[in-house]
């Protein structure tokens, strides 16, 4: 068996470890063709990757003109401990003001100190500003390099 086919994780092993983070790294393809990246918050609705942006952001022109991204969650600090899941796939764009909220409520929850009517207040004046995005996975490729970890002698 390639060391490949052992650190990869499994469906179910995929999905507790997306819904378990909270940051991405985002790439989509500039009008020049290079990479453009950078850090997210996002959470999982209905099984996908979900985050909002601002609707005159970088990444939201590039995902307008072509909605091809790759996402990358990861962690670890040592070599046994790296884990991630990388999502190449496409963007859906939501525009509906109530769902674009709806994302908002879910990041900014496990992100604010603030709650109640100051929580709401904030996603409602932001979600003015912002569009959501769905990731649409074409291909996921994950490593959990814990499982390559050695075993105590006698295990």
């Amino acid at each position: 068996m390639k060391q490949r086919d052992r650190v990869a994780m499994a469906p179910g092993e995929i999905a507790a470890f997306l819904a378990e983070s909270r940051k991405v790294q985002l790439a989509t393809i500039n009008q020049d063709g290079t990479p453009h990246l950078v850090a997210m918050y996002y959470v999982m609705l209905d099984g996908q990757i979900t985050f909002w942006t601002y609707r005159s952001s970088q990444k939201a022109r590039n995902l307008a003109r072509d909605p091809r991204l790759t996402c990358l969650v990861e962690t670890g600090e040592q070599y046994f401990d790296l884990r991630g899941a990388q999502v190449q796939g496409t963007a859906r764009c939501i525009e509906d003001p109530a769902a674009v909220r709806e994302i908002g409520r879910h990041i900014a929850v496990g992100l604010a100190d603030a709650t109640g009517d100051s929580l709401e207040e904030y996603v409602e004046h932001a979600a003015r500003k912002r569009v959501g995005y769905a990731v649409e996975p074409r291909l996921i490729i994950s490593w959990d390099h814990s499982k390559l970890a050695p075993r105590p002698a006698g295990s």
